[in-house]
């Protein structure tokens, strides 16, 4: 078990990471380059200005970064799919069973997340991807199918998911993911701890 980590040495450590050359170059790690960057839910509205503080930083050293927000790229596919107003308005009427799944099928990762995301990565020049968002848009999109999709789509730099509980690693059972400190899913994930990260 991690000892934890101060908002400050956090935000010091992702900045320090995204920045060095080792990390650019994706050394250091042989798979995906996918990293989690995990925080105590309740640091959830802390999170969000460190990340933009870490994104100007960043920026002063020469470093890139697209920073995508999964809940509002929801929100833009079911805008442009002309559905929004629809799904709000049977909000008020679907049992929460029904909600869940006319949103999993509308926002579906493969289907319409996944090629949103790609847009935006061929619009914008990046060293580096950060995707927040993940407390948002849970139970209708999980983080693991986040994950499996993209690795198609977001090989070639550095990708940090920042997500709201934590994110350990069992030699005999693989990685684990627990949003918001709480919901416990066992499914594998590729992806490296940003905050174990030597720099």
């Amino acid at each position: 078990m991690r000892a934890p980590i101060s908002r400050k040495d956090r935000l010091e450590h992702v900045l320090n990471a995204i920045t060095s050359p080792r990390f650019l170059d994706m050394q250091g790690y042989n798979e995906v380059p996918f990293f989690i960057c995990d925080y105590p839910a309740s640091d959830g509205l802390a999170i969000n200005e460190d990340r933009e503080d870490i994104i100007k930083r960043a920026g002063h050293a020469g470093v890139r970064v697209l920073d995508l927000n999964l809940y509002d790229l929801c929100l833009e596919i079911l805008d442009e799919r002309d559905v929004l107003d629809q799904v709000l308005e049977s909000e008020k009427e679907l049992g929460k069973s029904e909600l869940l799944e006319l949103l999993q099928n509308v926002l579906d990762p493969s289907e319409h997340l996944i090629p949103k995301i790609a847009g935006k990565i061929k619009e914008a020049d990046h060293d580096v991807i950060f995707l927040s968002g993940v407390g948002e848009i849970y139970p209708y999109i999980r983080s693991h199918n986040v994950l499996n999709n993209l690795q198609s789509t977001a090989k070639h730099v550095p990708t940090v998911m920042f997500f709201p509980g934590t994110y350990t690693h069992a030699l005999a059972t693989g990685a684990s993911l627990d949003l918001f400190g709480l919901l416990h899913d066992d499914k594998y994930y590729r992806a490296f701890n940003l905050m174990t990260y030597e720099v």
